[in-house]
């Protein structure tokens, strides 16, 4: 069984807790990181770029002009693509982006970022994370203590003293267990966790 050690937040081992294999340390399959990421993108796009065409622009109800004896082109109608304030041919319509992926994968994928960081000893965890008040330098000089800079930090539960001091900050996020997704893993460079949000992430994460 895999396992790290616990820190405070001046960075001092106070512990050592044992990790889920299955969660922590298995196989790093990059095909479910890749696929999951491709969902979380396309189903945040929104599809709602639109056009008028040639029927949703107003006017034009009858022909120009008559259709011989004026010298010019035949037109049935100022609403044509080739009339200034016509409609557009053949231009963007609302479309729908969103892809899925069954349960399961998904959270394999999780397991997945969670391993690669893991291995790569991109991962810390920490006894509490619990800031006497609201404090951006403080939030601060954890993060120096850590020596991490592009971080996700993973509570348990809210935490309003440590969501207000961590905002301000560049590439940091702070996200609750339950809503941990493989693109905010992949994003960041490392990942601290409590040790309550490292066995909720493991009730969350069973297979």
């Amino acid at each position: 069984m895999a396992t790290i050690d616990v820190f405070d937040l001046k960075k001092n081992k106070v512990a050592e807790m044992s990790l889920d294999d299955a969660v922590f340390n298995g196989e790093v399959k990059e095909y479910l990181i890749h696929e999951a990421i491709k969902v979380q993108l396309a189903n945040r796009r929104a599809g709602t770029v639109a056009v008028k065409n040639r029927s949703a622009v107003s006017g034009g109800g009858k022909k120009p002009y008559r259709q011989k004896g004026t010298g010019q082109a035949r037109q049935g109608c100022i609403r044509a693509p080739h009339y200034v304030g016509g409609g557009v041919a053949f231009g963007p319509q609302p479309k729908v982006y969103n892809l899925s992926m069954n349960k399961k994968a998904r959270k394999a994928a999780v397991r997945s970022a969670l391993s690669m960081l893991y291995k790569g000893n991109k991962l810390s965890v920490v006894n509490a994370f619990d800031l006497p008040s609201i404090s951006t330098k403080s939030f601060v000089g954890v993060m120096k203590a850590f020596e991490v800079d592009k971080t996700l930090v993973v509570l348990d539960s809210p935490n309003a003293n440590l969501e207000l001091s961590a905002r301000n900050v560049k590439h940091v996020k702070v996200v609750k267990a339950d809503q941990l997704s493989v693109y905010d893993i992949v994003r960041y460079n490392n990942i601290i966790l409590t040790e309550a949000a490292v066995r909720t992430v493991e009730g969350v994460l069973q297979s």
